[in-house]
């Protein structure tokens, strides 16, 4: 018997170690294939109100002031926690009877989506750019709402053992939709126009709705938390709903913290550090590719098309490292190898620039990139409770990024000061602390001294 490592107490458990043989079949199960369409799904619209819809509203004659205030609509994925409590604990009428929490609230998110990239295509931003800035948002609102309700699912649906090879799976599908919603709709911009493009775009989210319809919903069957305040028949309306509020927003982070106790605050932190290196590092790659002399079509080859099958390698060999080793052994090896590659960066900044050299790095970058975030989304996934699953993953997502974004937004002083190798050995640096604290929480577990470990413990000697 092998531990399977994981910070949640109501999610460890000791286990057979999987075979390698095992490990790999895990793609081929039902409920892993169907994460591959909703990660499609979830892909899908993100760059249609990011990059590609700004090479639309730069052709329409957009000013670039205007063009960078649309960047603001992403905010809504970072904020999505806040609405995350009605998506995990609001019941839709006649949807939820007909298909269940989780899937109803995604049909919703999908319907939205479809509705707002129809919206665009009929409109034309040179006419009326805020109408089309309002569509922009319905979309993200909706595709947030979407991630929100899938990343549930995937919680739901399966036991820990699958949860390595479901993120991967949902991975491929969503890099899979970023390439379509980039250069496919781009190409389709090209031959047929953008509303002809925006128009095919929701029609592709019918594959989301389809896989809705034939999943099922999550059994869910394990028991709810305590209830922060509990309901009374006496209760007014006002009461009522301020002890919905208490247990919908409030509950999930005194479930979260009476689990883990002082523990809870070494998670939170090693969440908020473990992609800081990996984001700090992207804000500035594709400038530095152009800096370098490398042509539009060289870097689209290399890093886009080449880089994304790197990817989605790195992904599915974190999904059998999982599998096979556990989360937080790949949590550390993803960490290290994600540092080490940003010093590749630094060294082909000091090198002459070649093609070869670029796709060494870009494989070593990818393939890190996607084996540590596989890892981390199924950390991130034992870490919830069955009762607040939305509320708390959503939590965690927000988390995860929002510290990186902050500090990638001094990226460019770095390199004006210091240079490229400077700041390529700047983000390395950035990853140090994560290391660090991954080996803390090895330790901290293994010595019993956390309550996941003192749980496994209890269960190893009983055993």
């Amino acid at each position: 018997m092998v531990q399977q490592q994981s910070a949640g107490p109501n999610k460890i458990a000791t286990r057979q170690r999987l075979s390698w043989r095992e490990s790999i079949a895990l793609y081929g199960k039902p409920k892993v294939l169907a994460l591959l369409f909703l990660g499609f799904s979830a892909g899908l619209p993100f760059l249609l109100v990011f990059s590609t819809l700004t090479a639309w509203l730069t052709e329409a004659g957009i000013t670039r002031t205007t063009i960078g205030f649309f960047s603001w609509i992403g905010i809504t994925y970072s904020i999505k926690v806040f609405w995350a409590p009605v998506v995990d604990k609001l019941k839709l009428p006649v949807l939820h009877r007909l298909l269940g929490q989780r899937r109803s609230w995604m049909l919703v998110g999908q319907l939205g989506i479809a509705a707002g990239l129809a919206l665009m295509a009929m409109n034309d931003p040179a006419s009326d750019v805020r109408l089309m800035a309002a569509f922009g948002l319905l979309v993200a609102f909706s595709s947030a709402t979407q991630d929100i309700s899938i990343d549930a699912y995937r919680i739901e649906a399966a036991e820990d053992k699958y949860q390595a090879a479901m993120s991967a799976a949902y991975v491929f599908g969503y890099r899979l939709a970023l390439l379509v919603a980039g250069a496919g709709a781009l190409y389709l911009a090209e031959y047929l126009g953008w509303n002809l493009a925006y128009l095919v775009m929701a029609a592709l989210m019918a594959v989301g709705m389809v896989t809705v319809f034939l999943v099922k919903e999550p059994d869910n069957l394990r028991p709810a938390a305590e209830p922060v305040v509990r309901l009374d028949q006496q209760m007014s309306l006002p009461q009522r709903l301020a002890a919905w509020f208490a247990d919908a927003v409030i509950g999930p982070f005194v479930d979260f913290f009476k689990r883990n106790g002082w523990y809870a605050l070494l998670i939170l932190l090693f969440i908020a550090v473990y992609r800081i290196s990996d984001i700090t590092m992207g804000v500035m790659a594709n400038p530095f590719y152009l800096d370098i002399g490398f042509s539009k079509t060289e870097i689209a080859d290399i890093t886009k098309v080449f880089g994304f099958f790197m990817t989605i390698g790195g992904s599915a060999l974190g999904g059998v490292l999982v599998a096979r080793y556990g989360i937080r052994p790949i949590l550390l090896i993803g960490g290290c190898m994600v540092a080490l590659t940003n010093l590749l960066f630094a060294w082909l900044a000091m090198t002459e620039p070649t093609l070869s050299k670029l796709a060494l790095v870009i494989s070593a970058d990818n393939l890190s990139g996607g084996l540590a975030i596989v890892a981390f989304i199924a950390y991130l996934s034992s870490l919830t409770s069955s009762a607040y699953t939305a509320t708390q993953y959503a939590l965690f997502s927000s988390l995860m990024t929002l510290p990186g974004k902050f500090i990638g937004g001094f990226s460019g002083v770095v390199v004006d000061t210091a240079g490229y190798p400077s700041f390529f050995t700047y983000a390395a640096i950035l990853g140090i602390p994560a290391i660090l604290l991954v080996c803390l929480l090895i330790y901290l577990d293994r010595s019993g001294r956390t309550p996941a470990g003192r749980e496994v413990a209890a269960e190893t000697s009983s055993a």
